[in-house]
């Protein structure tokens, strides 16, 4: 973590506390560095990944940054409905509530032409960067809307980058999603659930890896660096991004 980040990070301290948030993709870049960033900020973290190992690493150093956080192993892919559903009754059953939703999670290949793209490929990825997280969303929200103060965050891809030739599936679900955060807030914009996006820079993460040759990519920065947006949207400060797609190095 660079100094700039821990900073930020000791300013945040106790901005979650007594709050529920739900990370998705919370083994990844982003979404690990924000669980932990949640954690210290004073937040019980339910940390969703489908990758059990890394899961519990996470677990292990949220654990000692702040409360013990909720291990949810769960495979977007393969997850319906009712699987959400159930998610849900988990958390209010096991936590009492959620004031949360930081969307994390993402999947992408690697660039091809769309012509030739494997139609199952093309459906996976639509539905994993797109269908499952408003399944989540749509589950969560009865709970969310309960808390006085709730977030509702997606994070998103730069939609010029990712509109160009070969982002396939994966770029036509990250506009879906910025669409979707706009349709939300209209809908939403009333209620005591806050719905943004998150546009961070370019990272150095595996996603991004798949994409880039590193050695030509100098201008990606840690994730960690984003994680202390992250815990300003799900915090009472993201109200002044209530309804926006933030991008924090703008």
């Amino acid at each position: 973590m660079t100094q700039a980040a821990a900073r930020s990070g000791d300013s945040q301290a106790g901005a979650l506390a007594g709050r529920v948030v739900l990370v998705t993709g919370a083994a990844g870049g982003l979404g690990s560095a924000a669980s932990l960033a949640c954690a210290a900020a004073g937040a019980t973290v339910v940390l969703l990944g489908r990758k059990v190992p890394k899961l519990n690493r996470v677990y292990d150093a949220a654990a000692q940054a702040g409360p013990e956080p909720l291990l949810y192993p769960l495979d977007l892919e393969g997850a319906q409905p009712d699987d959400y559903a159930e998610m849900a009754q988990r958390i209010e059953s096991e936590l009492g509530r959620l004031d949360g939703v930081l969307h994390c999670a993402a999947d992408f290949p690697g660039l091809t032409p769309l012509m030739q793209t494997d139609p199952a490929a093309f459906a996976r990825a639509v539905h994993i960067n797109l269908t499952a997280p408003w399944w989540l969303s749509q589950a969560c929200l009865p709970l969310l809307a309960k808390a006085g103060d709730a977030a509702l965050v997606f994070a998103l891809d730069d939609p010029k980058r990712v509109g160009q030739a070969y982002w396939g599936g994966y770029g036509a679900a990250q506009h879906g999603l910025a669409a979707l955060v706009g349709i939300l807030h209209a809908e939403l914009g009333n209620s005591s659930v806050r719905v943004s996006g998150l546009r961070p820079g370019p990272m150095r993460t595996p996603l991004r890896a798949r994409a880039y040759v590193e050695e030509n990519d100098r201008s990606a920065r840690e994730p960690a660096a984003y994680a202390a947006a992250c815990v300003s949207l799900l915090s009472a400060d993201g109200a002044a991004h209530r309804g926006t797609v933030w991008t924090p190095d703008a």
